[in-house]
């Protein structure tokens, strides 16, 4: 079992700064990807940014260049560094953990981009 917890949602003026958290709990040794996935009101659920426990980085199209996602293994977290935050990043923001073939959800924290 993994347990995951996000942290760092809020509201930010388009144009500002973010930045989220996701630390990892339990089994944390057979992870393999990290994901950061959003779901803005009306939408499905889309793959932001993940990383994988070898340290290669993946970006959604829409975010590349603004985001960046890290880890810090001494505290067992992932992060999301969200710059130039635009309305249309307004969603709630999900930490996934991929371990073999099962995977674990955090329980998501609130980005509103709005001024």
């Amino acid at each position: 079992q993994v347990q995951l917890v996000e942290s760092g949602g809020g509201l930010v003026q388009p144009g500002g700064s973010l930045s989220l958290s996701c630390a990892a709990s339990g089994s944390i040794f057979g992870i393999t990807f990290v994901g950061w996935y959003r779901r803005a009101p009306g939408k499905e659920r889309e793959l932001v940014a993940g990383i994988t426990s070898g340290g290669t980085r993946t970006y959604a199209d829409f975010v590349k260049g603004r985001f960046t996602v890290s880890r810090d293994n001494a505290k067992n977290t992932v992060l999301l560094q969200m710059n130039s935050l635009k309305r249309e990043d307004t969603a709630v923001y999900y930490c996934h953990a991929s371990v073999g073939s099962r995977g674990y959800w955090g329980q998501g924290t609130q980005v509103t981009v709005s001024s």
